[in-house]
């Protein structure tokens, strides 16, 4: 099942023309690795999923994008940030107990109960594998949390507001090998109920998670296959350079 449509998708910020005719599919229930050197285009793709480019005063777009058949302009843009939530490269916590991180989202969204809220953090910091670390130190401040639970910590603030879509925009580029296996589990869980879609510059992270692997350069998209493919017999020799480290 199409989850998003991407269609003849051009993205100029300024002069700048950053995505170049992309076409498209993104599938419900699968880890899409995006990949590609600086200023291939792939965080600017990763961010049209839901919107936020339009935050920048000269970005100007032509083509369509359908989140589950309908346009993404014609939806409010509130509505597709709750339902298509980001995790970003560095860990943000806010200036809060862990709980509190966690349930910001959702008392936002006008949920009071404290059973159910309750709930809701103790499921989603499940789901971020990160319960079992914090489950006596939920109102300790979130500053105190390791990097890499400071970043399982932004998943689980993201799965609180129950969105159909996460966006992860390169998640493990500040943290250690301990670390970065522990977001790749929760990852490979979460897609059994979530579309993810991963922004990586490891290419060996890509590989190890996802189910598909597109490859940008110079704002085009230059190959889109099984993962499996993509790293063994890519069809165009760029990507196979990439890949290879000959650039990049």
């Amino acid at each position: 099942m199409v989850k998003f449509n991407i269609k003849d998708l051009n993205i100029w910020f300024g002069q700048h023309q950053a995505l170049k005719s992309v076409n498209m599919e993104v599938f419900s229930h699968e880890i899409l690795s995006v990949i590609g050197p600086s200023n291939s285009g792939k965080t600017t793709f990763l961010r049209m999923l839901n919107r936020l480019n339009e935050l920048q005063p000269t970005f100007k777009m032509e083509g369509n994008v359908e989140l589950d058949g309908k346009n993404i302009k014609e939806v409010d843009v509130e509505l597709i940030r709750k339902r298509v939530g980001t995790v970003f490269a560095l860990p943000l916590p806010l200036p809060l107990s862990v709980f509190d991180n966690v349930a910001y989202g959702i008392r936002m969204h006008g949920e009071k109960k404290i059973k159910n809220i309750e709930e809701i953090v103790e499921n989603s910091l499940k789901q971020a594998y990160l319960w079992e670390e914090v489950k006596d130190r939920l109102a300790t401040s979130a500053f105190k949390l390791s990097g890499g639970q400071q970043q399982r910590l932004c998943i689980a603030r993201t799965l609180a507001v129950e969105p159909d879509v996460i966006l992860f925009d390169e998640p493990c580029s500040g943290l250690d090998p301990i670390s970065t296996s522990k977001v790749e589990d929760a990852m490979l869980e979460l897609k059994k109920n979530y579309t993810i879609v991963l922004v990586t510059n490891n290419v060996k992270q890509a590989a190890r998670v996802g189910m598909r692997t597109a490859f940008f350069l110079n704002g085009e998209l230059i190959e889109l296959d099984n993962t499996e493919k993509i790293f063994t017999s890519p069809v165009d020799k760029r990507t196979d350079g990439y890949i290879s480290g000959k650039f990049g």
